[in-house]
C-alpha cells in the first residue's frame, strides 16, 4: 500500500507570519502578534500614520493576588508622532475600544504615549492599469442589463480586465 499523499499547497509568506512574531512581541508584553501586524486595520489609515503600538505593559501582581479575581487591564504603550500626542489622547477610548474589540477581551484599560519619530509603514500605490476603451464598451455592453449598480460596476471592471488580458 503506497503512503498517503499530503495536500502540497503553496503558502504564502504572510501565512507564516503571525507564528513567526508571536515570541518576538511576547518580549513586549503583547500576547498576539495580531495587534502589530493588522494595527492600520485597527485604528484606520488615517491614524496608523502616526501612532504605532510599542508594548503593553501588565499591572504587576502580587504573589499573595486571588487567582479567580479578574487580572487588572493593561496598558497599551504607543510610539507617537511628534505634534499628534494630543490628537491621540482625546482619541485614546476609541483605540482602546477598538483593540480590545480586535483581541476580543478587555485587554487594554489605558493608553499611554511616547512622542517619538518614527517612519510609519507605508504601502506603495499601485496605479491601476489603464483600461482598452473597446474592452470597457464590450464589458458595459455585457453588464446592461444588471440592475445592481454596484454589482454593475465590480461586473464591468472584472470584463474589462479579462478582455483586456484575452486581447494581449
Amino acid at each position: 500500500m503506497p503512503p498517503p499523499r499530503r495536500a502540497s499547497r503553496a503558502k504564502s509568506l504572510a501565512e507564516f507570519l503571525p507564528d513567526a512574531l508571536d515570541p518576538l512581541v511576547a518580549r513586549l508584553g503583547m500576547s498576539q502578534a495580531t495587534l502589530v501586524l493588522d494595527w492600520a486595520e485597527i485604528v484606520g489609515e488615517r491614524l496608523a500614520a502616526v501612532c504605532e503600538p510599542a508594548r503593553l505593559r501588565w499591572p504587576p501582581r502580587g504573589p499573595k493576588s486571588d487567582p479567580t479575581k479578574a487580572a487588572e487591564p493593561a496598558t497599551l504603550m504607543l510610539r507617537v508622532a511628534p505634534g499628534m500626542g494630543l490628537e491621540i489622547q482625546h482619541l485614546a477610548p476609541v483605540l482602546i475600544e477598538r483593540v480590545n474589540s480586535h483581541l476580543g477581551w478587555r485587554c487594554v484599560g489605558r493608553i499611554a504615549l511616547r512622542h517619538e519619530p518614527f517612519a510609519p509603514k507605508r504601502k506603495a500605490a499601485r496605479k491601476p492599469p489603464v483600461a482598452d476603451p473597446r474592452a470597457q464598451a464590450e464589458a458595459e455592453r455585457l453588464a446592461e442589463g444588471i440592475e445592481d449598480e454596484g454589482l454593475r460596476a465590480a461586473l464591468t471592471r472584472l470584463g474589462t480586465a479579462a478582455l483586456a488580458q484575452k486581447r494581449r
